[in-house]
């Protein structure tokens, strides 16, 4: 089981801040889970719409859409940052 955190307006529309999912040996990068994820139900399809403006941490570090997750034991997701 890999803990997935959602943070910021993801949390709001997933409904959850985590959850800890069996990830399928099949899904290899970041971008391979958010598209397992966007399959689970419509709150996760909204939720990664646009891949594009999506952030992730794998074990929290910054990693980008094609980093291998395995072995992570945590994954992160959440929107762009922005500093003031």
């Amino acid at each position: 089981m890999t803990k997935i955190l959602y943070f910021a307006r993801m949390r709001q529309i997933i409904g959850k801040g985590e959850e800890d999912i069996a990830i399928p040996g099949e899904v290899k990068t970041v971008s391979m889970l958010i598209d397992f994820l966007k399959g689970r139900d419509e709150s996760y399809a909204a939720a990664f719409a646009d891949p594009r403006i999506i952030r992730a941490a794998i074990d929290q570090a910054h990693a980008p859409l094609d980093t291998p997750i395995a072995g992570a034991r945590e994954i992160a997701f959440f929107p762009p940052v922005t500093g003031g």
